[in-house]
């Protein structure tokens, strides 16, 4: 989700099988930062100045609106996702639970099995075809860094919307270990994308009401307000997805901002608190403020002691090497039948290896006082049921909840150990399929599993003491384990607090999450960030390479640099666009100097979308005759063309306009950002983080353009095991 990843979008054709290269030292250039800056034209200031007060104003209630959509919307979703999880999951398991209590009487459990892995199978099949056939990539979410850095701004919104909630639905339904959680992230975003807009291309809709927000560093604004309320919905933590917004998603940040995202993340989660409230029958009671609740924890009876912070530091360390692990399997299939039939033989083989545990487990509790949902008795007496089913016969929302709250000796060792080698082996294997799904929940489940483990092993040792509850223990290793894979401090210490309705849990479970994080960046990276060098994606991090203060702005950029005249010949400029071997996308234009003895100083910046657009209401005049007055262009036809502007391929200029001249002075940034070659890398790289730049000219002494430097440029030195080194370029 991090800005630098978001701020991608991809130009290039869906291929199969070497789309990406997937080389942790390459770096692909497939992708291609937005515009943040905004360039400061004449026509940018000439209508900047002709808005007064009351109309700035307008745009800023215009901006709340958006935020209270996007939350309405958020929550919605959520609620549509819940709900239909929870009625044909519901429905799944009351007829296998039948089958099997049928079964077990009669002999023949074996199509009981049967039945199991086939609806599994049959419902992944169908939202792993429409991931694979319809969506794009970014529909299968695991990475959401990488998620959010294509579909929203590349692809239909309305269509991956549809694919994503229908997707997530039909993995979850199917019996996968994945969630449900960490996909509305994705969602949120996907939906603020589209609001913010204020069209569809896929209804060829256009309501023109929010066009003045039709421009990159608008969007950026409103993606991390639904990143936010996608968290918040999830959780039922506004103030975490806030943080969560700052911490993994943005790379500007104001005051107002803050304001607004927070807006938009309370009304998500009081959406989807009223919907399923009035859903399950308690209008005013408001007990449902995300998908997931933990349940509260009470201080009497699950406090914690200042003897037990050392442990809970254990298991962080604990829980960075389970999340190393889970990091470091990834598969790629890049055919779109074989990723489906991959993704039914995991969900067939998940309900096959369920089954088998279930059914060799002899781990029976009393029923009486029990909340578990679809008790399956199999070869337990009358008034007992199966403590294995508790964990595999279930939604993992419900049994990550269940492992939280259920009391002392709900389950054997045994089974609790079982149930985690099982699982997590599962979740390495879900983890890299074609489907829309999470990795926060499964995360969840495998910590909460280890944790009251330990738990019950410390009650053990210390002759069954009060305060080593198993609850507890599973809340703290349902951190580690999530700390450990996505790496997330504040927002992730914010968000448990949030879900377990406990701030006295605020200091251990940061505790555990520091921990984790600090481990497990010293000997792997997380989860999403291996996630995005694996997809060779330019990624800036927050702070450039320590050592790479001996690098300059000569050394970095890229030269020879196409530049453009400021009065050039339309043929010149449809050759360079045109031409196939070139990726540039920002030109620098120079004085039109008649004396080429003289230096062609730097006037201003052009972008390849700006001159597109130029060319297709033909900007431009006779070649002998620069003073006919122009067609006037307003900011209007620049945002119509947003974000999908037309390929030069499709804009038709005669031979005899060719020989015209276009006067780029009105439509160019005369005030692009500039350094000097002496500049050293590291404040380059401020300048990237800060600004959210995406062309820096780099001039010398006399105003000349010696070169350029993109966030390509700057993202392929990193500091690896052996010191700083230079990652190679790559076209696919």
């Amino acid at each position: 989700l991090n800005e630098d990843v978001r701020e991608l979008e991809t130009e290039l054709p869906r291929q199969y099988p070497n789309e990406i290269p997937h080389n942790e030292k390459l770096l692909s250039l497939k992708y291609e930062s937005l515009d943040y800056d905004n360039s400061e034209n004449q026509l940018f200031l000439e209508e900047e100045r002709r808005i007064n007060h009351a109309a700035f104003r307008t745009v800023e209630i215009k901006r709340w609106v958006i935020c209270a959509m996007i939350g309405i919307l958020t929550g919605l979703v959520a609620c549509f996702i819940d709900i239909v999880v929870e009625n044909l999951a519901g429905l799944k398991y009351r007829v296998v639970k039948d089958n099997i209590d049928k079964f077990t009487e009669k002999g023949g459990l074996s199509f009981s099995l049967l039945l199991w892995a086939t609806l599994n199978a049959s419902v992944v099949m169908v939202g792993s075809v429409i991931v694979a056939f319809i969506e794009c990539p970014s529909a299968a979410a695991h990475g959401i860094p990488a998620a959010l850095a294509m579909c929203p701004v590349s692809f239909a919104v309305l269509q991956t919307l549809v694919i994503k909630v229908c997707g997530v639905i039909l993995s979850v339904v199917g019996g996968l270990a994945v969630g449900k959680e960490g996909p509305m992230i994705h969602s949120g975003a996907v939906i603020a994308a589209g609001i913010s807009q204020g069209r569809s291309t896929s209804l060829k809709r256009d309501f023109k009401i929010f066009e003045y927000f039709r421009r990159d560093t608008e969007k950026r604004d409103f993606v991390s307000a639904g990143a936010a309320a996608g968290v918040s919905a999830a959780f039922g933590a506004p103030v975490g997805g806030v943080l969560f917004s700052l911490e993994e998603g943005a790379s500007f940040w104001n005051q107002f901002l803050t304001w607004r995202i927070f807006f938009a993340s309370m009304i998500s989660t009081f959406t989807l608190n009223s919907v399923l409230s009035v859903y399950h029958g308690n209008a005013w009671d408001l007990s449902s403020p995300g998908l997931i609740n933990f349940g509260r924890f009470d201080n009497e009876k699950m406090g914690y002691t200042i003897q037990e912070i050392p442990i809970f530091i254990f298991m962080g360390v604990v829980g960075k090497r389970q999340g190393s692990h889970l990091c470091s399997l990834s598969r790629y299939i890049h055919r779109p039948c074989l990723q489906v039939i991959e993704a039914m033989l995991v969900a067939a083989v998940t309900a096959a290896v369920g089954f088998v545990m279930i059914y060799c487990s002899r781990d029976c509790q009393p029923i009486q006082g029990s909340t578990v949902t679809y008790p399956l008795q199999l070869f337990c007496a009358d008034g007992e049921y199966n403590s294995m089913a508790t964990a595999f016969f279930n939604t993992p929302e419900k049994s990550v909840v269940n492992l939280f709250h259920d009391p002392p000796g709900s389950y054997n060792p045994m089974t609790l150990g079982m149930f985690t080698l099982m699982y997590f082996f599962l979740a390495c294997w879900t983890y890299g399929l074609t489907v829309s799904a999470g990795v926060f929940i499964p995360s969840l489940l495998i910590g909460a599993a280890w944790g009251r483990l330990f738990g019950i092993s410390l009650s053990y040792l210390t002759k069954g003491s009060i305060w080593a509850d198993p609850g507890k223990y599973a809340l703290m290793g349902a951190a580690a384990q999530l700390g450990g894979i996505v790496r997330m401090t504040l927002s992730l210490t914010v968000i448990m607090m949030e879900a377990t309705g406990n701030v006295t849990y605020g200091f251990p479970i940061m505790l555990v999450l520091m921990t984790a994080k600090i481990v497990g960046d010293y000997f792997v990276e997380g989860l999403y960030d291996m996630h995005i060098q694996l997809q060779s994606v330019p990624f800036l991090h927050w702070e450039a390479p320590v050592t790479s203060h001996s690098l300059t702005a000569r050394e970095v950029m890229s030269t020879p640099v196409t530049c453009l005249r400021r009065i050039e010949r339309v043929g010149t400029v449809v050759d360079i666009l045109s031409d196939t071997s070139s990726n540039h996308n920002g030109f620098p234009v120079v004085e039109s100097n008649p004396d080429a003895t003289q230096v062609a100083g730097l006037r201003g910046l052009i972008l390849r979308s700006q001159l597109i657009v130029l060319l297709k209401h033909k900007v431009f005049v006779e070649r002998a005759n620069l003073s006919l007055v122009q067609r006037r262009l307003k900011l209007k036809d620049f945002r119509d063309a947003y974000p999908r502007f037309p390929p030069i391929q499709s804009i038709h200029v005669s031979q005899d306009e060719r020989e015209c001249m276009i006067d780029l002075s009105e439509f160019m940034n005369p005030s692009p950002y500039t350094v000097p070659q002496e500049a050293s890398l590291p404040r380059v790289f401020k300048l990237f983080r800060a600004l959210g730049l995406r062309h820096l000219v780099v001039v010398d002494n006399r105003n000349e353009v010696v070169g350029m430097v993109t966030r390509k440029d700057l993202a392929r030195y990193r500091l690896g095991k052996e010191g700083l080194e230079e990652l190679s370029l790559a076209q696919t």
